[in-house]
């Protein structure tokens, strides 16, 4: 007895260090080819089962002022804005996506639907037409509102604005600018795009804006221009800076702007002080110069 029991421990020892039993052997070899060939197959696949690293946009947004030929591979966007929602293809489709939204119009589609059916007690008139006159209406008072809204997007994107052309300013629509031109804003004149604060025809380099548009508030604001760029007032001085801008991406924060400027390869830091943004207006000031930074859906409103 006692030697059928160490008999039996050795045999489950054997087991369990590897060693194949008489039965078990070829089993747990073809187990061992089956493992082994599954991880083959996986670590021969590995790299393309890995996640693949998703390029990153920039963090630093390179602007070569007055140079549109340097900044046209980059492909900033322009500065024509559009807020209508609808177009001629999308205005049916949408429209009615639109109204059947709301719970009360999506009822009543229902109620128009069964009263089709044989069984209802009522004259599918009697339901559709209601319906049918109120979706009437509210597309008519949709197309309106878009129409309005239309209207007042060419009204800004054809608005003028003076652009450094050669040395002299050319009078263009806002929805020409491009990032990294040089415009003239006259006093009482809004801001086409936000703008690099250049120069003002102030002697120390400061301005006054009104920021209404943006936050409600009419009292004037200060900013003031680097003392590097005061002396970029007329065109032909102004024809020739040749400045880099280094700044942050895109975003909507209103107080915030991190950036460098680079001139005769002197960096000098930037702050939301030197920023003009979209939609403010210029006041007690003859005229500023600035550099177009962010143009259209991009910019800072």
């Amino acid at each position: 007895m006692g030697s059928r029991i160490k008999e039996m421990v050795r045999v489950a020892t054997a087991r369990l260090g590897g060693e194949p039993s008489p039965r078990g052997g070829a089993g747990n070899s073809a187990f061992g080819r089956g493992e082994s060939s599954r991880t083959a197959r996986l670590g021969g696949g590995g790299a393309s089962l890995r996640r693949q690293p998703q390029p990153q946009a920039p963090s630093v947004r390179t602007i070569c002022c007055n140079d549109r030929e340097a900044n046209a591979p980059v492909g900033y966007k322009g500065n024509s804005v559009s807020t209508t929602k609808y177009n001629v293809l999308t205005f049916l489709p949408k429209g009615l996506f639109e109204q059947f939204r709301r719970v009360a119009n999506l009822y009543f589609l229902m109620i128009s639907i069964l009263s089709t059916t044989p069984i209802s007690p009522v004259h599918p008139v009697t339901n559709v037409v209601p319906l049918s006159l109120v979706l009437l209406v509210s597309l008519i008072k949709e197309a309106f509102e878009d129409w309005k809204r239309f209207q007042n997007d060419m009204s800004i994107n054809n608005a003028h604005v003076d652009v450094l052309q050669g040395q002299k300013w050319e009078t263009t629509p806002w929805k020409r600018l491009q990032v990294g031109d040089i415009v003239r804003i006259k006093q009482d004149g809004y801001f086409p795009a936000d703008l690099l604060f250049l120069s003002s025809t102030n002697p120390d380099g400061v301005c006054y804006i009104e920021t209404a548009n943006l936050d409600g508030e009419t009292n004037l604001k200060i900013r003031k221009a680097l003392e590097k760029t005061w002396d970029y007032k007329n065109p032909e001085k102004a024809f020739e800076f040749k400045g880099e801008i280094q700044c942050e991406q895109p975003n909507n924060s209103l107080y915030t702007f991190t950036g460098n400027l680079i001139v005769d390869k002197q960096t000098m830091p930037l702050s939301p002080n030197q920023v003009l943004l979209r939609g403010c207006s210029l006041r007690n000031t003859e005229y500023i110069v600035g550099v177009v930074i962010f143009t259209g859906h991009e910019t800072k409103v």
